[in-house]
């Protein structure tokens, strides 16, 4: 019995042993294999070979790594292989890292390594080192804003494991090796991201074969070409943004409801075409950027399925006329952003459901109707950016309940009552504020002190102020104050001298009746300040200098006298100065030469005398130069040769003496000259090269002494006179001028040309010009001979004008190729024969004068010849038929012109009327609604 028993004990007790050791087993193998010594040593080598930058908050993982810590597995930044132990991960990003990587370091000992992220340190414009390629395990490389520029190594593309490769925000360049061997070496990727890297190429379409990617960023990184659309189409393709390369093409293609697309960032781009209606298809969607890009048609109504939305931005597209009514189904949206898209119709009530918005933008387009009183209702809101609408009636006080406010501009609408100011004061976090330019009358309470929130932009022009606001004495955050177009009379206070002396970049006061300054500063305060905007007031005394920071400056329109001080020499930063309707004399100092950063220069209407300074050095930026109505005399400075970006001059109603400036026509940009009005003399001549006034397209200098024939050579070579684009309805204006903070920063609103012409017999003052007018006037001077047949290649021209000459012969048939001619003036020549019964055909002309020629025959009938009166015929006794009272012997009714001509002297021009011209809607008197705002000066005699 006991030995039976002792048996049994002896087995349970073999039992326990083997049970200890299998426990035993099982502990062991749990236990981590610790870091390889070769490893350890490598890594604080490589530590060592690196400085820890403090000036950064940022903690540095490196710092933690210790000799007497072997085990490197436990070290920050660092995972080993659970049953190597061999370092696969090494993540030092944001460690403050300062130094440069050669090829010869330690890193690259760590041969075993998968994934390696330096991302957020500064490797001091070091290259990314060649010894990169021995890491031939990695899967993911991260080296984003670390630092690194040069070329990209070819030896990356060794790397054939990689799945990720991250070179984004390094001024890198990736030439050779480009895309294209990215794309054919690296067939594993699933992240390519390059953004800012300068890769200069064209985007392969074997990118698209790279089934496995999910996200491509190549955001600013000089892209040109068509983009593969079947990129849009790979089958994982998550993200994708290629914003900010200009000069990439593309369309958007169609979409089918696998698309698995969360993040599409085209801004920026120059994609074009509709955007498909099976967009609504991407259900995964939650961030859409195209702004700025060139799409067009309809906002396909789908839109309304993108639930998943949080970002949308269609702003600044050329979308066709449309409502809002696709929104409000996207209630996860943060920010809505749709400026200047072309929308019109009331705000919808349907955005109320966006109750998380924090942005919502709807600035520059047509909506009417009232401020919704249930915006109040989006309490996320921190941006409210609705300016250059329609929107009417009063702003609602339930505004005030928006206490997360921070951005509320209204500037531009026809909004309408009497608003208390003190109605912001309960937005805490309101910073910029603009009720610009509507029909407010704006009460400010003279209490109101310093417990006011400090503003960073202020826009209270035509808000029917009186006086200064007191309460900005205590404003010294103002980047941005408006106060134009009010009714603030006498003296600036000199209390505003302090205003935000540091930070002020901005300031307008224009449109008011301010005399001066209640005591005028040497030099103003303001340290930030880029824009001053004084004019259309009635200051006076001596023209004031703005500080050195300044980028524009206007105070045109105003009573200054005096010379133009030389501190304004000082202002090298100086871009735009416009000084002009002033009563400012002297001569023009030399110093202005200096300014080598202008870009306009104004002094048009004043009473400076003397030579026009040498002032315009090589490298000369100007694009307009505005001397007109002054009283300078000598010659043209030959200087302004140097001016090769000059676009508009005009130097007329001087006393200026000099052969006709043919060197002018070496000027490539030059589209506007006018020299009206002065001492031009001599003969134009032939062009000694095709290349001359490639550009130009409106030409003046009427009123001189100019002799010879008409320059018909010219007339050949003068390009931009031939043919126009009437799509393109913009203005000839200046580069952008920094005008006001928006949701968006600075927004930029040109500079305008101006100029005056004397037009159907009327001296007019164009305030903006079409880019596609044309025009020449040569009256007032000695051309003699006949008027040359080839001036009927010039067929974008509207207005001729070879009044008051000593001109011969006929008038040639070939002007009725002219077919976007408004004004012809003949008047006051020796013109004999026929008035061309084709120009009855110019179904524009809207003013013909021929009156005091030798002109005879019948007077062309019908059309546009129906509206013209006697007073365009006088003086030729051998005229006869409607409106004169003379009737022409030979014939009951005076011959109608043909439809169709083709000139048969010596030249070939045709000329054809279509059913386009009826169906555009273009008439006589066309020249009045394309011109925006001309102010009739006076009338021309003769």
């Amino acid at each position: 019995m006991s030995l039976s028993l002792s048996f049994v004990m002896f087995m349970q007790f073999l039992f326990l042993l083997s049970l200890l050791s299998l426990v035993s087993a099982a502990s062991f193998s749990s236990v981590q294999p610790l870091c390889h010594d070769d490893e350890s040593f490598a890594l604080l080598q490589f530590k060592e070979s690196l400085i820890i930058n403090q000036s950064t908050s940022a903690y540095s993982k490196i710092s933690s790594w210790m000799a007497q810590s072997s085990d490197c597995c436990t070290w920050d930044g660092i995972q080993c292989d659970e049953n190597t132990g061999h370092v696969i991960s090494l993540d030092l990003s944001n460690s403050s890292l300062y130094g440069s990587i050669n090829s010869n370091s330690s890193l690259f000992q760590l041969v075993h390594l998968q994934k390696l992220n330096l991302s957020i340190n500064n490797f001091n414009h070091s290259e990314i080192p060649v010894g990169v390629r021995r890491l031939s395990k990695l899967t993911h490389l991260d080296l984003s804003y670390s630092g690194f520029s040069g070329k990209i190594p070819s030896e990356i593309l060794q790397l054939s494991k990689l799945v990720s490769l991250n070179l984004a925000l390094n001024p890198l360049k990736l030439h050779k090796p480009g895309l294209k061997s990215i794309a054919e070496k690296l067939t594993n990727l699933e992240e390519l991201i390059l953004s800012e890297v300068d890769i200069s190429s064209t985007i392969p379409s074997i990118l698209a074969n790279l089934s496995s990617l999910t996200t491509i960023s190549l955001r600013d990184c000089g892209l040109h070409g068509e983009f593969p659309t079947g990129i849009f189409q790979l089958p994982n393709l998550k993200i994708l943004s290629v914003r900010y390369n200009p000069k990439l093409t593309g369309r958007v293609p169609e979409f089918n409801r696998s698309c698995p697309l969360e993040d599409l960032r085209l801004a920026g781009a120059s994609f074009s075409g509709k955007l498909p209606d099976s967009m609504g298809n991407l259900q995964s969607l939650y961030e859409l950027d195209v702004r700025s890009c060139n799409f067009s048609g309809p906002i396909p109504s789908s839109f309304a399925n993108l639930t998943k939305l949080r970002y949308l931005d269609l702003s600044e597209n050329i979308f066709s006329r449309g409502t809002l009514s696709w929104v409000g189904k996207q209630t996860k949206l943060t920010m809505l952003l749709l400026a200047n898209i072309s929308l019109y119709g009331d705000i919808p009530f349907s955005i109320g459901n966006l109750t998380k918005l924090t942005s919502l933008v709807l600035g520059r387009n047509e909506l009417t109707g009232p401020i919704p009183l249930w915006l109040a209702n989006l309490t996320q809101l921190n941006t409210l950016w609705f300016p250059y609408n329609k929107l009417f009636g009063p702003i609602p006080t339930s505004i005030s309940s928006l206490s997360n406010l921070h951005i509320l501009d209204l500037y531009s609408n026809n909004l309408s009552g009497t608003i208390e100011f003190d109605l912001f004061r309960k937005l805490n976090n309101l910073s910029n504020l603009d009720l610009s330019y509507n029909n407010l009358s704006l009460v400010i309470d003279p209490s109101t002190d310093s417990t006011f929130q400090k503003f960073k932009v202020l826009g209270l022009g035509s808000c029917n102020l009186s006086d200064f606001p007191k309460f900005l004495r205590n404003q010294d955050q103002l980047e941005v104050l408006e106060l134009s177009q009010n009714n603030i009379h006498g003296q600036i206070p000199k209390w505003i001298s302090n205003l935000s002396i540091d930070t002020l970049m901005f300031l307008s006061m224009s449109g008011n009746s301010l005399t001066g300054f209640d005591q005028t500063p040497n030099a103003f305060p303001w340290r930030s300040l880029q824009i001053l905007n004084l004019l259309n007031n009635k200051l006076q005394g001596a023209l004031p200098i703005p500080p050195p920071s300044i980028l524009a400056y206007s105070v045109s329109n105003n009573m200054l006298t005096g010379d133009i001080s030389q501190m304004i020499c000082g202002l090298s930063s100086l871009s735009y100065l416009d000084v002009s309707y002033n009563n400012l004399s002297g001569f023009l100092p030399h110093c202005l030469g200096d300014l080598r950063n202008l870009s306009v220069l104004n002094l048009q209407n004043n009473n400076f005398h003397g030579s026009i300074p040498q002032i315009f050095m090589e490298g000369c930026k100007l694009g307009m130069i505005q001397l007109s109505q002054n009283r300078f005399e000598g010659s043209l400075p030959r200087s302004l040769a140097n001016c090769t970006m000059l676009e508009f001059l005009d130097i007329g109603n001087n006393h200026i003496i000099d052969f006709f400036p043919s060197w002018l026509g070496n000027l490539p940009e030059l589209r506007v000259l006018i020299l009206q009005s002065n001492g031009i003399y001599g003969f134009i001549g032939k062009p000694n090269t095709i290349q001359k006034f490639p550009k130009l397209q409106v030409i003046d200098v009427s009123n001189n002494n100019i002799s010879g024939k008409l320059p018909s050579k010219y007339f050949q070579i003068w390009k931009a006179m031939q043919s126009f684009d009437e799509s393109h309805l913009t203005y000839m204006q200046a580069n952008g001028q920094l005008q006001k903070y928006g949701s968006n920063g600075w927004s930029v609103t040109p500079y305008a040309y101006s100029m005056a012409l004397t037009n159907k017999g009327i001296k007019t003052k164009y305030l903006k010009i079409q880019d596609f007018f044309v025009a020449i006037d040569l009256s007032g001077n000695k051309f003699e001979g006949e008027i040359p047949k080839n001036l009927g290649n010039l067929k974008a021209l509207h207005m001729l004008n070879l009044s008051n000459n000593i001109l011969t012969g006929l008038i040639p048939s070939s002007l009725a190729t002219l077919t976007n001619l408004e004004s012809l003036d003949l008047s006051q020549n020796m013109l004999v024969g026929e008035i061309p019964p084709q120009l009855a055909e110019l179904t524009f002309l809207a003013f013909l004068n021929v009156s005091h020629n030798n002109l005879s025959g019948p007077i062309p009938q019908g059309k546009q010849f129906l509206t013209f009166q006697n007073s365009s015929f006088d003086g030729n006794v051998e005229l006869c038929g409607s409106p004169l009272s003379k009737r022409c012997a030979n014939s009951e009714d005076p011959p109608t012109p043909p439809s169709n001509f083709v000139a048969n002297q010596g030249s070939k021009f045709s000329f054809e009327f279509g059913w386009k011209v009826v169906a555009m809607g273009y008439g006589s008197g066309f020249i009045v609604g394309v011109f925006v705002g001309h102010i009739i000066i006076t009338r021309k005699s003769g």
